[in-house]
């Protein structure tokens, strides 16, 4: 609640504007050629983060399909760029809702609370990069309870990830109701 009404206080449109744009400017110009690097160290085994659904025993044979180089390029890109990925879109996400509910919803509404919601999608990435890291680290070793998590991580944040997107539409259509209303009893 302390961090939803901070962001409130924090928040306007030349902030938005401008997390609109690095999100915008990232996925143009940094997302194609980290997706063409990704590719190039999987070996067409797929990648745990873009998956929806994956066990241990497949995260293990991406792990292998990877090999040495693979691996450590595949952790290399996990505490690099998808450190700065989850912050760009999070930084987006969590103005964006802000701004859109801020004018959308009454202040008492308890959907202004939902501008926190992204905040639990970075915290989800961030484990999962974790959990995938260390497995990718370790191999050929196991890691028991991490091999399980990893995926549980993997799902929930694309959970609250596209949960954030849907928020964000919400807000949209909100906010362009409040518009519309206001201009019919003017």
């Amino acid at each position: 609640m302390r961090i939803s009404n901070w962001l409130y206080k924090a928040v306007n449109g030349w902030i938005s504007l401008l997390a609109l744009l690095i999100f915008i400017a990232f996925t143009i110009l940094v997302l194609p050629r980290q997706a063409e690097k990704a590719d190039t160290f999987s070996s067409d085994a797929g990648s745990p983060d873009m998956s929806l659904f994956y066990s241990p025993q497949q995260l293990y044979q991406m792990a292998e399909a990877y090999g040495e180089q693979g691996r450590q390029a595949y952790v290399q890109q996990r505490f690099t760029f998808d450190v700065v990925w989850p912050l760009v879109y999070t930084f987006f996400l969590c103005t964006a809702i802000t701004w859109l509910y801020g004018r959308g919803f009454a202040h008492s509404s308890a959907w202004r609370r939902a501008n926190t919601i992204p905040l639990i999608a970075i915290l989800l990435d961030f484990l999962e990069n974790l959990s995938t890291s260390l497995v990718m680290l370790r191999y050929p070793h196991p890691s028991p309870v991490i091999d399980w998590l990893a995926p549980v991580f993997t799902l929930l944040k694309w959970v609250f990830v596209v949960g954030s997107f849907i928020l964000l539409l919400i807000g949209i259509v909100a906010y362009e109701w409040r518009l519309l209303t206001r201009r019919q009893l003017a």
